[in-house]
């Protein structure tokens, strides 16, 4: 007959308990990052008040077409780029921040889902991300999406575009 130590059975299920805890921690940190308030903090989701915004500034409008908790690329940008103390502050001084949010698990307005869809066909938006740098009316003036660098490469970019192209 064969018997098993206590020891022997705790090493044999030691590395399924510590997959299993792995497993648990990652769906919990990337669901907590999904419905983080912080990750929208100076960002709105209306398009009606991003044009008000803009208007009323005269600063562009970053257009951040993302599946905000889905995608992959979108969620690393954040990360890297939007979610950034630099970023932020450059943000709120230079910029309007308008989340055209196409999510999978996260409950949205039926209006802004409507006004979302109306806009991937108005400006032709193939992928995500794709940021659009547009002015007050709503014209196209740039576009980026997910660039390696952080915030001080993704700025430079948005800039040069903006001033290269508002000037037409």
């Amino acid at each position: 007959m064969f018997f098993a130590s206590p020891l022997l059975t705790v090493n044999l299920f030691r590395p399924l308990l510590i997959s299993i805890a792995a497993l648990i921690i990652g769906i919990s940190l990337s669901t907590a990052y999904a419905a983080d308030p912080e990750k929208t903090e100076g960002w709105t989701e209306k398009y009606d008040d991003a044009m008000a915004a803009a208007k009323k500034t005269g600063r562009p409008i970053l257009a951040d077409f993302t599946g905000s908790d889905w995608c992959g690329w979108c969620i690393k940008l954040h990360k890297e780029v939007f979610d950034t103390k630099e970023f932020k502050e450059w943000a709120a001084a230079n910029a309007v921040l308008y989340e055209v949010d196409f999510p999978k698990k996260k409950a949205q307005d039926a209006a802004i889902k409507a006004k979302n869809a109306e806009l991937v066909k108005k400006y032709q938006i193939e992928g995500y991300p794709t940021i659009l740098i547009l002015d007050a009316e709503g014209k196209r003036l740039g576009e980026l999406g997910y660039m390696a660098g952080g915030p001080k490469v993704f700025i430079a970019e948005f800039v040069r575009q903006y001033k290269e192209n508002s000037k037409k």
